[in-house]
């Protein structure tokens, strides 16, 4: 008997109520994946890591390749053993690193600031406004074999190709791993977005069939997710969700490019989804911000990686539902505002986590002006448990049927244009 499968529990709509379960215990969906990019959530143990509710880590195949290598993590006998964490694991495919070194950075497209290029503040002054080069070059290059790309630690060269990634995440050994793709920035046009999804998709076949051949190194069942890809190009991304939802993967993740701004996200979503066998799960690259998660529930999306709220914690960024009686921007607060030096409160009123249970706001505040570390540790605690007890409330409306009413409570007081899946 299989050790990886996936129910749907119950649907309302597109949004679903599900049960994943991996070699390494249960996951609850629709679930937010904490990023564990070098084996670890930054300033976290794993056991404080658990004790927020969080469920699974997203380690990063790239950065752990370069440093400390798989094979010394192999020989420990696996992430897991090797990070102390008896939980799931997913890793990414290094397609996202790779892209970053490239059109990335020539582009200036970031994994946060800077993935909605088109919204405010985005390096595009309107949503369909002419590429924008930076200036920077490229320390990677892309062919039909392979990716040939330079360390970010030390500029050594290096090369990935399909059957290597895959090789990686089986010396990795976590439970859910990722096919090897090319992610498009959106500042590509539909010509190269088009060219990119058909070669992720050549590379998809390569996963997979190394992956067949080659089974796991630990004892224990792995799952390959295959990527869909297009950018915001309806054709090209309902093809991709066509031809990968034809290959014999164990999950779906749905990545890259998801347009300019968070309308073009939410049409890439209802254009994928409804393409995906709906018995595989689906996750959602690099997608972590309140409303995002509840337009990708909403859109039939299970789970959600995104570094925005541990990133967000360590320079001071607090996730709250409301601050003063009234809901917080962006559900977020800066902490280093001069305003909380004397305030005697917890970040969050009613939040259980270990912060908000046993500090102030003020103190919080002393720590990050002080450049204590504790300040983002404790940080770093909220906003996961933050994120934990969101993914909490949704399953509890999924379960009950009203999660449209759960989305309305939080969002419209807030200020957001309500949409529809």
């Amino acid at each position: 008997m299989s050790n990886f499968s996936f129910e749907v529990l119950k649907e309302q709509g597109a949004a679903r109520l599900g049960r994943l379960r991996t070699p390494h215990g249960v996951i609850e969906t629709p679930a937010f994946v904490a990023v564990g990019t070098q084996a670890v959530v930054k300033t976290l143990t794993p056991q404080e890591t658990k004790e927020v509710g969080t469920q699974v880590i997203f380690a990063n195949t790239y950065h752990l390749y370069l440093r400390p290598g798989e094979d010394l993590i192999a020989e420990a006998g696996g992430v897991h053993r090797f990070m102390g964490w008896d939980a799931p694991v997913m890793t990414d495919s290094g397609g996202f690193q790779v892209f970053s070194l490239g059109a990335g950075l020539e582009h200036g497209v970031g994994k946060i600031a800077n993935i909605f290029p088109g919204e405010a503040g985005g390096v595009l002054s309107g949503p369909r406004a002419p590429v924008t080069k930076t200036g920077s070059k490229p320390l990677m290059t892309v062919t039909e074999d392979e990716v040939r790309f330079k360390s970010h630690i030390d500029g050594s060269a290096h090369v990935f190709t399909p059957e290597k990634s895959i090789a990686i995440q089986r010396a990795l050994g976590a439970d859910m791993i990722l096919a090897f793709d090319e992610c498009t920035s959106p500042l590509h046009d539909e010509a190269y977005t088009a060219k990119s999804a058909a070669r992720t998709h050549r590379w998809a076949e390569r996963s997979l069939r190394y992956f067949q051949e080659h089974g796991p190194e630990h004892g224990y069942e792995q799952a390959l997710y295959g990527i869909v890809q297009g950018g915001a190009f309806e054709a090209v991304r309902k093809e991709s969700a066509r031809v990968v939802a034809g290959m014999d993967f164990g999950g779906l993740a749905i990545g890259g490019n998801l347009g300019r701004t968070k309308d073009e996200m939410r049409n890439v979503l209802a254009w994928t989804t409804p393409l995906l066998p709906p018995h595989k799960p689906r996750h959602l690259l690099g997608i972590g911000e309140v409303a995002d998660i509840f337009d990708g529930v909403e859109r039939g999306c299970d789970t959600f990686d995104c570094v925005a709220p541990t990133r967000n914690a360590r320079n001071g960024g607090i996730l709250v539902r409301f601050d003063e009686g009234k809901p917080a921007p962006k559900f977020r607060l800066n902490i280093r505002n001069a305003r909380f030096a004397r305030d005697p409160r917890p970040l969050e009123e009613g939040c259980d986590c270990y912060a908000c249970r046993n500090f102030s706001r003020g103190y919080l505040r002393h720590l990050f002006k002080a450049e204590e570390p504790l300040g983002q540790r404790l940080a770093t605690i909220h906003n996961l448990r933050f994120m934990a007890r969101l993914m909490e409330e949704i399953r509890v409306s999924l379960q009950g049927d009203n999660f449209s009413e759960l989305k309305r409570a939080w969002l419209e007081p807030a200020g957001y244009t309500l949409t529809n899946g």
